[in-house]
């Protein structure tokens, strides 16, 4: 796993001129991931655990969600929602309890983030449920984990119970008057489940499935109670902005996207993992410090945020990520996890193999996304075999129109979307496979291949 080097915040990554590791990491939640045991309570303390949240119990709640707001923290598990206004929506003296709920049921293809951060620094997350819980006035946090992470949950429970027995958690926290007691759910591996109220159903012991809203989760989420539900990655964030405060998070990221955050390298790159940075980075600055796309190979198309956001090509190495500029760019920044492609990959089969995951995952609630995403798939199965008719590029493109934005939850946009973007940058590349040459960039499937010249490949 690769990390950022432990040499504190730094400012917003300058455009232009060397790129250097200590200019761009961040590392604040990787800070202390490459020490012997990072995942114990002594580590974390070694490192000023817990200084946030006694800071944040000596003010008032609703000081403690304005100062989050003020931040300018933004959800890091894909949609980018303020943080400290998601907070600011549970009502209170409404005489109802209040719970928090944290969704570390991490699924979507690509995305590597919150479980390596649970495994190294759980107690990251603890104290940030310990603050936001303190805010929001909730006595009972649960953790929803991903149920195949056995070796997470272990160290979850492990983290809770040195938690207890420090008074981090339980009656009376640090002297506070908080009562506090958090749960550790395993799901039972249901991609639907990180849609927040599908995940809430899972939590209440239902199937897990999509919520017709309103009401939304904060005035009657888990149990009809107001809940909040946040990423792994955004509660943990807090104890840092609590303990060194809201300007020193502003000076990093951009504008409108302030702060550090994980983004997760993976596929055809020399060296893949977790590299902490102030959002607004580019994949050209973050491929040129960690070595660059595999030897001899060329980036040919990437996703700025799993396999659910519209792919990237080369041209793209220079949008900035964060929200405003890869929305803008056309796409979203989502989980940020970036999986590189290069030249040796065939385009077709990569979305048929995330298509099939998402019509396997479709929870059958909605027709458009049960029905459309097995369409999909027959089609562009038979693509991929060199069965397809060139009719069959506009029915693709028709029938994830008539998913995106119409099914019950966002994984049907998220099927739609490497659809529409493969379809707009390499629509030539669907049609060699309707002329029955195969991919021109795979020389094992492709007919056409001795034929060509293809200097630019290195197999």
């Amino acid at each position: 796993m690769t990390m950022a080097p432990a040499n504190g915040g730094v400012p917003r990554p300058e455009t232009g001129g060397e790129t250097s590791p200590e200019k761009l990491f961040t590392p604040v939640l990787s800070a202390f991931w490459d020490e012997p045991r990072p995942w114990t309570l002594e580590t974390y303390l070694r490192h000023d655990g817990y200084a946030g949240a006694r800071k944040a119990l000596a003010m008032a709640p609703d000081d403690v969600i304005a100062y989050v707001k003020d931040s300018g923290l933004r959800g890091r598990g894909g949609a980018g929602f303020p943080t400290g206004m998601k907070w600011q929506f549970i009502p209170q003296g409404d005489g109802k309890p209040h719970y928090l709920v944290v969704n570390a049921d991490e699924s979507e293809p690509g995305t590597c983030k919150d479980i390596p951060l649970l495994f190294a620094n759980p107690h990251a997350l603890i104290e940030g449920m310990l603050i936001a819980s303190y805010a929001i006035r909730c006595d009972h946090a649960f953790i929803y984990l991903r149920g195949e992470t056995v070796p997470v949950l272990r160290r979850l429970h492990e983290a809770v119970r040195e938690a207890y027995a420090a008074g981090y958690l339980g009656r009376n926290v640090l002297g506070s008057g908080l009562d506090l007691d958090i749960t550790v759910h395993a799901g039972a591996g249901a991609y639907i489940c990180g849609e927040e109220t599908a995940l809430l159903d899972s939590l209440e012991g239902r199937r897990g499935q999509p919520r017709l809203r309103p009401p939304f989760p904060a005035v009657a989420g888990l149990y009809a109670c107001p809940t909040v539900v946040n990423n792994v990655e955004s509660i943990a964030s807090v104890p840092a902005i609590l303990g060194r405060g809201k300007e020193w998070f502003r000076s990093m990221g951009s504008e409108k996207s302030p702060g550090f955050t994980l983004y997760s390298l993976s596929g055809h790159v020399a060296n893949p993992g977790q590299y902490e940075a102030p959002l607004g980075i580019t994949l050209r600055q973050l491929l040129d410090v960690s070595g660059g796309m595999r030897p001899g190979h060329r980036l040919k198309f990437w996703t700025p945020g799993g396999s659910s956001t519209p792919m990237f090509t080369d041209e793209h190495l220079d949008v900035p990520l964060d929200y405003e500029g890869v929305g803008a760019a056309g796409s979203m920044l989502g989980t940020k996890a970036l999986q590189c492609f290069d030249e040796t990959t065939c385009v077709v089969r990569a979305v048929t193999r995330w298509t099939e995951f998402y019509a396997h995952e479709s929870c059958g609630k909605c027709t458009p996304c049960r029905e459309g995403t097995y369409w999909l798939v027959q089609l562009l199965r038979d693509l991929e075999a060199g069965k397809g008719r060139m009719g069959d590029l506009d029915k693709l493109a028709d029938i994830a129109d008539n998913i995106n934005g119409k099914s019950f939850c966002a994984l049907g946009d998220g099927a739609a979307s490497p659809i529409f973007s493969s379809l707009k940058y390499f629509r030539a590349e669907y049609e060699q496979h309707v002329k029955g040459k195969g991919c021109p960039f795979d020389p094992a499937r492709s007919t056409a291949w001795a034929d060509q010249s293809h200097p630019e490949v290195h197999v």
